[in-house]
C-alpha cells in the first residue's frame, strides 16, 4: 500500500519548505520561558540532535519577543512564534526574525489587528499557521446552537483564512487541535475538503505521556494514511525530545520517512533464554546517538529470543540474530553466519549497521 499525500500548496518555513511533496516534518516546542535565552538554546540543541526540524517558541511579553533576534542566531532551525492575546507581540517577533507565527483565532479575533499581522509577515515573507484549539475556540453565537466542535472549529478557521486572504496573504498552515482523537479526525477530514493550505498535524492535551503518545499516534496515524498532514507535532506532558521520538516512530512505521534501521524484535515469553528487553532498550539508545543518512531503502534489523520465530525473522531481516541459550545465531541477508556471545551483540550489530 502507498499512501496517496493531499497535495498541498508548498509554504516556505525558514529553510523548510512543508505542502506539495515535500516530506512530512518534525515539529516541537521549548517548554521554558522565551526570555531564558541560554535554557532555551540547550533544548534546540536537544531538540536538533533528537531529529526536530522546527520548533515553536512562546511568545507571552515584549521580552520573549526581543530573545529570537538572540535565539536566531544561535541555531538553524526554523523558528516560530506562538502568539496569544497580543497581538503586537506578533509584529515585536517579526521585527525579531522570526519564521513564522501561530495565531490562536479564539484570542486574537479582531480584525484590524489580523490584517496588520498579515501584512507585516507578507512584508517579511514569512509564514502564519491558523492554530485552533478545541479549549480556546472564537465565540461562535452566530452558528446553529449544539454545532459539534470538529464543525465550530472548521468554520471558524474558514472565517479567519477568509481575512487573511483579503490582504492578499497566502502563505498559511492550517490546524484544528482537539483533545480527543474523534473530534481532531473529523475536523482535519472536513477541513481537508475545503482549502488546500498544508496542514499542521496535533492532539493538544493529550495527558499522560503513555496515553498521549497512544492518542497522538493513532490520530496522526490516521490522518497521515489518508494522505492528510504536512507536518506533525505530538504534544506531550514530557521533555519535548521525548515528542520528537515519537513523531518519528510514527512517520517511519508509515513509511513516509526513514531514519535508521527498522528494528523488529520478540515480545519474549518463558521460552526466552537471555534478557531480551534489557538488549533491545541498550540497541534503542545506541542507535539514538548514531547519526543515520537520509536513504531511499530501510535497512531491517532483527532480534529474536527464542527459536520458534527467532530464524524465520532473522532470515527475512537484512541483519538477524536468533538467540538460543546466551549466544545467538548471527543472519545476514538471510544467510547464517556465525554465532555470537549475548555480551558482544549489541556491538557487532552497530558495526553492520553503521
Amino acid at each position: 500500500m502507498k499512501i496517496q499525500r493531499r497535495r498541498a500548496v508548498v509554504v516556505k518555513i525558514g529553510n523548510l519548505r512543508i505542502g506539495g511533496n515535500n516530506p512530512v516534518a518534525i515539529q516541537s516546542m521549548v517548554k521554558v520561558k522565551t526570555s531564558h535565552t541560554a535554557a532555551v538554546i540547550r533544548q534546540l540543541e536537544a531538540l536538533k540532535l533528537a531529529g526536530c526540524e522546527i520548533v515553536r517558541l512562546a511568545v507571552k511579553d515584549r521580552a520573549d519577543a526581543l530573545a529570537i533576534k538572540t535565539l536566531k542566531e544561535s541555531t538553524k532551525l526554523p523558528l516560530v512564534a506562538d502568539i496569544h492575546f497580543d497581538w503586537q507581540l506578533a509584529l515585536a517577533a517579526i521585527d525579531n526574525g522570526v519564521d513564522k507565527i501561530r495565531l490562536n483565532p479564539g484570542n486574537i479575533y479582531k480584525r484590524g489587528q489580523i490584517k496588520e499581522i498579515a501584512r507585516a509577515a507578507k512584508a517579511s515573507r514569512i509564514s502564519i499557521r491558523v492554530g485552533l484549539n478545541s479549549g480556546s475556540l472564537p465565540n461562535t453565537k452566530h452558528l446553529t446552537p449544539n454545532i459539534k466542535i470538529a464543525d465550530r472549529m472548521v468554520r471558524a478557521g474558514l472565517e479567519y483564512i477568509k481575512i487573511i486572504e483579503g490582504c492578499g496573504f497566502y502563505d498559511l498552515v492550517v490546524s484544528l487541535k482537539a483533545s480527543n482523537i474523534f473530534d481532531t479526525v473529523e475536523a482535519y477530514r472536513k477541513m481537508a475538503g475545503s482549502c488546500g493550505y498544508p496542514f499542521h498535524l496535533g492532539v493538544t492535551a493529550t495527558g499522560l505521556p503513555a496515553n498521549g503518545a497512544i492518542k497522538s499516534s493513532i490520530a496522526i496515524g490516521a490522518l497521515l494514511l489518508e494522505g492528510i498532514g504536512d507536518t506533525i507535532r505530538v504534544s506531550l506532558t514530557d521533555i519535548p525530545q521525548e515528542e520528537v521520538r515519537v513523531a518519528r516512530a510514527i512517520l517511519e512505521a508509515l513509511s513516509l520517512r526513514k531514519f535508521g534501521p527498522e528494528v523488529i524484535s520478540c515480545p519474549t515469553c518463558g521460552r526466552c533464554e537471555v534478557d531480551l528487553v534489557k538488549l533491545v532498550k541498550t540497541l534503542e539508545n545506541r542507535l539514538s546517538t548514531v547519526n543515520f543518512q537520509p536513504s531511499t531503502r530501510q535497512m531491517k534489523l532483527a532480534i529474536m529470543g527464542c527459536v520458534v520465530n527467532g530464524p524465520g525473522e532473522a532470515k527475512e531481516a537484512d541483519i538477524g540474530v536468533a538467540f538460543g541459550k546466551k549466544e545467538g545465531l548471527l543472519f545476514k541477508k538471510g544467510k547464517p553466519v556465525k554465532k555470537i556471545c549475548f555480551d558482544d551483540c549489541i556491538d557487532i550489530l552497530l558495526k553492520e549497521v553503521k
